[in-house]
């Protein structure tokens, strides 16, 4: 079997309705054991974000953009490199600060995502 480029598969994804684009999501999910959280961000306007639920045991960390600094730019380009999200996507989230980047990750890809928008000068919490 021949892999695809990123290129073809987002020509793929590109021609799925919204329906399809979910169900293809829910079971990416279910096959690598992951949760594509900050992807439904971009879905479309919504009602205000519910309360988080208290978690007992922390293994589940949400990554806030909370400023974007002086290099917005940069924090764009990073926030790209983190989700899925488009140019326009990126740069509505960082104009809309303070905003979760990525949500329910494990320690480290919080750590991790929280260091490279630090480079790049952003204000970051991790909860």
């Amino acid at each position: 079997m021949m892999a695809l480029t990123q290129d073809e598969l987002l020509a793929e994804f590109e021609g799925m309705t919204l329906i399809q684009l979910s169900e293809f999501v829910k079971a990416f999910e279910e096959k690598f054991d992951v949760t594509a959280a900050a992807a439904t961000v971009v879905a479309g306007p919504a009602g205000p974000a519910a309360p988080a639920e208290a978690v007992e045991e922390k293994d589940e960390f949400d990554v806030i953009l909370t400023g974007a600094g002086e290099k917005k730019i940069q924090v764009i380009k990073v926030v790209r490199e983190l989700t899925s999200l488009g140019l326009k996507e990126a740069k509505d989230l960082v104009d809309g600060t303070p905003k979760p980047v990525l949500e329910k990750v494990n320690k480290e890809a919080a750590d991790k995502a929280a260091e490279a928008l630090k480079g790049a000068g952003a204000s970051v919490e991790v909860k």
